[in-house]
């Protein structure tokens, strides 16, 4: 099937199989591999990219749900050089270890800042919740997240 998205303000246009995940598709077809494997079965978030202006676990969505949409991915976040306010807030708060989660973990903070730009820690945890960390206990991508919406409160 013939699939049109746009992917980081990037028009794309492939064939695809119609069982090919948005997951792999990202990766494999489209190149960016920002966007991580990881359990596949949507429990983890690493996954987690933006449909549309929501944040939706690519592991679970099949690339042609997303044809006609606008997708972005960990890499379309930084513009011109200059890392974004939540990128930012991971790297100075240190939120993020392994890293492995991180592109998730960003892109479901993303969605809980568009809607809430003056998150307490508990919505914080609660946005982050479909998303898991093994390495960072959580307390650092909290500040992480705090970090980022006081920036783009400003």
């Amino acid at each position: 099937m013939k699939i049109e998205v746009t992917i980081n303000g990037e028009r794309h246009s492939h064939d695809v199989e119609p069982r090919l995940l948005l997951v792999h598709y990202l990766r494999d077809v489209a190149g960016l591999t920002g966007t991580h494997v990881g359990c596949e079965t949507s429990i983890c978030g690493a996954c987690t990219v933006m449909l549309d202006g929501a944040a939706v676990k690519s592991c679970t969505l099949l690339a042609v749900q997303a044809d006609g949409g606008e997708i972005t991915t960990i890499e379309g976040l930084a513009k011109d050089g200059q890392l974004h306010p939540i990128q930012e807030g991971f790297w100075e708060r240190h939120g993020l270890q392994c890293g492995f989660c991180t592109p998730g973990m960003i892109l479901a903070s993303h969605q809980l800042l568009k809607r809430n730009p003056n998150p307490t820690e508990a919505d914080i945890r609660h946005g982050i919740e479909g998303n898991l960390c093994r390495c960072t206990g959580y307390q650092h991508i909290v500040e992480a997240v705090q970090y980022a919406a006081e920036k783009m409160r400003k």
